[in-house]
């Protein structure tokens, strides 16, 4: 029997998940294309999973950052989500979800958006944060999204700190 371990450290690849959804006209508007809320809905739940597959634990949505519909997207095309976490700061971690559409009537793929999503991991009631394993990046691609994720970091942090500076 194998014991779970929370804080040993795992591979990026340990988070990666992908989801696919098949736009239904449920999810469109009127002129048949995707409603941009139904997106960032799957978003989340991607992001959600490979945050929830490296913590291990209870994950809950701290932030999203700039997030961009690069192509529209029709009912009937099929929108693949694939994400995976950055990097582990502590109790919360990036997760960055790219998304794609495939038109398998014309065969294409078309990149329709990135985001990152910051997740803290909690306890089973919600209100403590638990610490979480680091995030071992072992490609090229992985080991530069480790370095984005510090300065994106960062950035939230100052423009949060700015935010909450004009509120008072």
């Amino acid at each position: 029997m194998t014991i779970h371990d929370p804080t040993r450290p795992r591979p990026v690849g340990d988070s990666k998940s992908e989801m696919t959804e098949i736009v239904l006209p449920n999810d469109a508007n009127p002129l048949n294309a995707l409603v941009g809320g139904r997106l960032m809905h799957w978003i989340d739940l991607a992001a959600a999973m490979a945050a929830h597959r490296h913590s291990r634990q209870f994950v809950v949505t701290a932030s999203v950052d700039h997030l961009d519909f690069l192509v529209p997207v029709r009912v009937g095309d099929i929108v693949i989500l694939r994400s995976s976490v950055n990097r582990v700061f502590n109790t919360s971690m990036e997760v960055g979800v790219k998304v794609w559409v495939e038109n398998y009537h014309t065969e294409t793929n078309q990149h329709v958006s990135s985001a990152y999503l910051t997740f803290v991991a909690v306890d089973g009631t919600g209100g403590k944060r638990l610490p979480v394993a680091a995030v071992i990046p072992e490609t090229a691609e992985e080991k530069r999204r480790y370095e984005d994720a510090l300065r994106r970091r960062e950035l939230r942090r100052s423009e949060h700190a700015r935010r909450t500076k004009s509120q008072c």
